[in-house]
């Protein structure tokens, strides 16, 4: 998969161990699945339609909320950036 030039980038690094979670997103992208995630330099990627990565947010949401108080290292700004 290439980026294209509508590509947007969006990372968060974990804490320990130090993993990289990465999104990129490219609405132009012609095909279904403009969403594309990695986690950490495994073979832990997908893509994914907008209807999945939205599903994929909810329920994530759900799941880690009950896991208690969100770490401080996630309230930061994510501001994306352009491939």
């Amino acid at each position: 998969m290439t980026a294209t030039p509508t590509s947007r980038f969006y990372r968060l690094r974990t804490p320990d161990p130090v993993t990289a979670v990465s999104v990129r997103v490219d609405p132009e992208r012609p095909d279904p699945y403009p969403v594309y995630l990695a986690v950490g330099a495994g073979r832990r990627r997908m893509s994914l339609t907008p209807d999945e990565a939205w599903a994929l947010w909810r329920c994530l949401s759900e799941a880690v909320a009950a896991l208690g108080t969100p770490p401080d290292y996630i309230r930061t700004d994510i501001r994306p950036a352009r491939s």
